[in-house]
């Protein structure tokens, strides 16, 4: 064990870094001023894209405020402004938005490349912790995320000032996706591998059986006939279909262990005198999560698709939904 750890003081120490951090981020509201609705519409009125950029540890909280701005509706990259100054500020034009952070707000390499930009004609916003610095007053909307002290001991390493600018740029990026009216469809599009995009994103027809695949019978198919179809076809169920095709039945397997418990001669009975008519059904147009909330309402594992027509044109397993990660 190292001889200076002591478990006591490092819990102190956590504690006291939540406290100053947590105090930081809320003296940021009563500090708001009318800059940051300023800010908000130059993001909405942006044509172009939003630059944002930092160095130090300000560059990694550029680079996650590019990463929240891009998935929540609003186009955005970082640039290095040591590399901006060394070509990369070509990839600015005037119909963009640079965004600049910099705690001391007199960073060397953002301060050579910020006359360009305003040459170039892109407006700036700036998120520093002095509000009468060199970038707060070259600024188009000044964001004042000053914090009284940091919570590193020695008050040197950048950590409630950090997490203070990363907090006033997630509420940028909350106010412009509101303002724009993004929604949980756009984030879907915008996270098509994660979970909400995939129950957002996936629809009926995407995760269905067709075809073959489908166990259906005819209205007068002997119920024996019935059961080797429902055993094919491994859905637990079959479909029941008229001469045209549309879906008049459903019989289950728990439909057959109810049978078995009465004394009817069941063997050659048509199915349509067992089968449930009008079966719940589904579109392969509507969402799967759609289809999941009708199986967990009604209590079943699978369900068939019907066209507009009532046509039956697939059926799906509460299995296909898991696979597809739905569930």
């Amino acid at each position: 064990m190292i001889a200076n750890f002591n478990p006591e003081r490092a819990l102190s120490l956590a504690r006291e870094t939540l406290q100053i951090e947590g105090e930081a981020v809320l003296a940021l509201r009563d500090r708001l001023t009318p800059d940051f609705a300023v800010a908000v519409a130059l993001l909405l009125n942006c044509t172009g894209r939003v630059v944002v950029s930092g160095i130090g540890k300000s560059g990694h909280v550029a680079r996650k405020t590019a990463a929240t701005l891009a998935s929540t509706g609003t186009p955005a990259f970082f640039v290095h402004p040591a590399e901006a100054s060394h070509g990369d500020l070509g990839m600015v034009t005037r119909d963009d938005v640079f965004v600049a952070f910099s705690n001391s707000g007199e960073t060397r390499e953002l301060l050579t490349i910020v006359p360009i930009i305003k040459r170039i004609g892109a407006s700036l916003i700036a998120v520093t912790g002095n509000a009468h610095s060199s970038l707060a007053e070259l600024s188009d909307a000044h964001l004042d995320a000053r914090v009284d002290k940091e919570a590193c001991p020695l008050n040197l390493a950048p950590t409630a000032s950090t997490t203070a600018a990363l907090a006033l740029a997630d509420a940028l990026a909350v106010s412009v996706l509101d303002a724009r009216g993004f929604g949980e469809e756009d984030f879907a599009r915008s996270h098509p591998g994660g979970a909400l995009g995939r129950k957002l994103l996936t629809h009926v027809r995407d995760v269905m059986r067709t075809g073959n695949a489908v166990p259906q019978v005819r209205e007068t198919t002997p119920l024996a006939h019935a059961l080797m179809e429902i055993t094919r076809k491994g859905m637990a169920m079959t479909a029941v279909v008229d001469p045209q095709g549309r879906a008049v039945g459903v019989f289950t397997d728990g439909d057959l262990r109810r049978l078995l418990e009465t004394t009817v001669d069941w063997k050659n009975l048509p199915i349509s005198e067992v089968m449930h008519a009008n079966p719940l059904h589904i579109g392969p147009d509507q969402l799967a999560v759609e289809a999941v909330e009708l199986m967990e309402e009604h209590r079943i594992n699978q369900l068939l698709v019907t066209d507009d027509t009532g046509l039956l044109v697939g059926a799906v397993h509460i299995h296909d939904l898991t696979r597809a990660k739905v569930i």
